[in-house]
């Protein structure tokens, strides 16, 4: 059955049974997160909610049922990280599906504890950290799905200042980076014999929105459709891609998906120098040796 842009969770996952998988989902307790836990615990996967701040995480956790367990996870921290991975590990010893959904977008500007500018930070090398130290629990046929997005289009990664310590800030030109910084990390994972896909969801009205002005909020809520069709999506269907990587068949790895399909990212995000230098540069960052 060929899936789209409308396409829900409940719609991918129709008769497909992940009875005896385990899944983790980062930024599990509102928006994409959310959904992402519950369609996969509806089908019968163990799902690890990550969220930041657990008192804030027990509706989700309630929303989602019996087969969901919350673990703390602060990504804009490494020792966070740290605490985060080996919560999991001591629970769940072996991890079918890692979905690397949290994030923050357009932020003011800021830092991370270890000093990283805030969004490349988190959206990241938080991830970057994570999925590295989860990898010794990776079966054959693990997939990681990593969420980006086509903001991605706003920049590159910029080598030379990527944390804004000396070049001026722009919110969107480090959400793009870090998106990029998604896309190449898929590619790099790909390249290493991991199962890996990036994910660009759409636009959906979610908490991710929480640090614009009202008027750019309200703005980009009531955005018409664009000349390319994408338009404002529920948060079922922006889910439906991060499923739809997570469970169909014959998708390569390291592929861009939008709207449950096969996408191109820009050429910034797949260059192999970009790739590799990436890699290189966030275990430096992290200080972490990510081998498969």
């Amino acid at each position: 059955m060929a899936f789209g842009s409308a396409s829900t969770t409940d719609e991918v996952l129709e008769g497909i049974d992940l009875t005896g998988k385990t899944a983790v989902v980062t930024g599990a307790s509102v928006g994409l997160g959310l959904e992402t836990a519950r369609a996969l615990a509806a089908h019968g996967a163990e799902v690890a909610m990550t969220v930041r701040d657990p008192s804030k995480g027990g509706a989700a956790r309630e929303a989602v049922g019996a087969h969901a367990e919350l673990v703390t996870l602060d990504l804009a921290s490494l020792d966070g990280v740290r605490a985060g991975a080996a919560a999991v590990l001591e629970r769940w010893p072996a991890v079918d599906l890692l979905v690397n959904n949290a994030g923050v977008m357009a932020t003011p500007e800021g830092r991370t504890a270890d000093g990283f500018e805030l969004q490349l930070g988190t959206n990241h090398l938080g991830h970057f950290l994570f999925t590295a130290l989860l990898a010794p629990a990776f079966r054959d046929g693990t997939r990681i799905v990593n969420v980006s997005s086509r903001g991605h289009l706003g920049s590159g990664m910029d080598w030379d200042d990527p944390h804004y310590r000396t070049r001026e800030y722009n919110k969107w030109q480090a959400y793009g980076q870090s998106k990029t910084a998604n896309i190449l990390f898929t590619r790099g994972l790909a390249q290493r014999g991991f199962t890996a896909y990036a994910v660009h969801p759409g636009m959906i009205v979610t908490d991710l929105y929480r640090h614009l002005p009202d008027e750019e909020r309200t703005a980009l809520e009531n955005r018409p459709a664009a000349s390319d069709g994408t338009a404002t999506k529920t948060v079922a269907q922006g889910a439906a891609t991060i499923v739809w990587a997570a469970t169909a068949d014959g998708i390569p790895s390291g592929s861009y998906l939008a709207d449950c399909q096969v996408a191109e990212a820009a050429p910034h995000a797949t260059g192999d120098d970009d790739v590799a230098r990436l890699w290189a540069w966030s275990e430096e960052q992290v200080g972490q040796t990510f081998t498969p």
